[in-house]
């Protein structure tokens, strides 16, 4: 389901009442200035507790290889998201989502995870944080495994957060072999709902400290009871 913007002025504040009520904007392509309202009838979500990391994946993590640093450089993630790649020639990041996402990284709602390897960012993504709730955007590669070891940091730094939710808007096949499911939307608003009246704290792991990759893989490890 989708409703026009158009020309309608979009505030960071009327941005974030949109994401807590289930709604985000896309544009048709990084060229058009319109802008549409998105709240699909099935909805992208990653279970926080059933991320799917492969032996293969879990190595490449837990060698750290890839250097991983948070909310540092949001103008390169998001230059990265927007860019071309072979399964994926033009995005939907037109010059207004830029501005406003840019917005609301500076007050805080959206953060970055980035992937480094000898100083360079090659791979990384970004989203929007509310209450308990994490609204993945969109996501970069530009090194084997770059945006997937990015994924399992997140996941890491969500958990360890105490982040109920983390939506990834659509299910397409490469996100579901790492573990995305679909829900109806009316089940998702009961989740949205229920994450966004609890707090979730995106800095429970602070920045300053990096996370290594034996430490973001036992943050996934299933969690005892008492």
């Amino acid at each position: 389901m989708a409703e026009p913007v158009q020309n309608f002025e979009i505030t960071p504040k009327l941005l974030l009442r949109a994401y807590s009520i289930g709604m985000f904007p896309m544009a048709d392509s990084a060229d058009d200035p319109t802008l549409f309202w998105v709240d699909p009838d099935v909805r992208g979500v990653f279970p926080l507790d059933g991320l799917i990391v492969s032996r293969s994946l879990a190595k490449v993590v837990r060698s750290d290889r890839y250097e991983i640093r948070v909310d540092e450089d949001f103008d390169g993630v998001i230059d990265g998201c927007a860019g071309g790649a072979p399964d994926r020639p033009s995005t939907w990041i037109n010059s207004r989502i830029r501005r406003l996402y840019h917005d609301l990284f500076r007050q805080g709602h959206v953060h970055t995870v980035e992937v480094y390897e000898g100083g360079e960012l090659v791979g990384g993504l970004y989203g929007v944080a509310i209450g308990a709730a994490f609204f993945g955007e969109s996501m970069f590669h530009r090194r084997t495994d770059a945006s997937k070891v990015a994924l399992v940091h997140l996941v890491a730094r969500l958990r360890t957060g105490g982040f109920t939710l983390l939506d990834t808007q659509f299910v397409t096949p490469h996100l579901e072999t790492l573990g995305a499911v679909a829900v109806p939307r009316r089940r998702y608003h009961r989740m949205l709902d229920r994450a966004i009246g609890q707090k979730g704290d995106f800095g429970a792991w602070p920045r300053e400290r990096p996370m290594s990759g034996a430490q973001a893989l036992a943050a996934l490890a299933p969690q005892k009871s008492a």
